[in-house]
């Protein structure tokens, strides 16, 4: 870590705020690196400027995605379930997850308040990301390819119904 802290030009101390561990830091730059060639483009250059669209396009990206990284996906889940100290003042992993629902759901800014709008992330990142495909796989024994339009029905759902719940003024004003 010391090497790794070094040629970053950080302290020691940062990376471990970010990765307690180094196989954390080493299974959290392989998924960045794989998810950069698969799911960055989805999000980059959407087919859609509507948000449903646009989620459900991201959804199926990473289910899509998960049969490739599912073994590192439970790799980082068990790291950080297994972590003796929980990480204060921040996420402890899933940021690029919480990066691209918010990019695509970047239409829907302008119509939702900002607190409708941090709760519509908060909801989608239950719905989105290998935690719910785990979830369906072990309680469900479902496999990816049977997940996939249940998870897309619940997220197409989820932002459906925020939507139709936005404050009114929400959607005259950006927040």
């Amino acid at each position: 870590m010391a090497d790794i802290a070094e040629a970053a030009e950080v302290s020691r101390r940062t990376i471990y705020m970010y990765f307690p561990t180094l196989e954390h830091l080493l299974i959290d730059a392989t998924l960045g690196v794989l998810s950069a060639s698969a799911i960055d483009p989805v999000v980059a250059a959407p087919d859609s400027s509507d948000p449903v669209i646009r989620i459900d396009q991201l959804s199926r990206a990473l289910n899509r995605h998960a049969d490739e990284t599912m073994h590192l996906g439970r790799a980082l889940i068990r790291l950080t379930i297994e972590s003796d100290e929980p990480k204060s003042g921040g996420p402890r992993r899933g940021y690029r997850r919480v990066q691209w629902i918010e990019q695509a759901l970047a239409p829907a800014r302008d119509k939702l308040s900002r607190q409708q709008f941090q709760r519509l992330v908060s909801a989608l990142c239950i719905l989105i990301g290998w935690e719910p495909l785990v979830i369906l796989k072990d309680v469900r024994g479902l496999d990816h390819k049977e997940a996939e339009p249940i998870l897309s029905f619940a997220v197409r759902a989820v932002v459906e119904k925020a939507l139709a719940e936005a404050h009114p003024r929400a959607r005259n004003h950006s927040s």
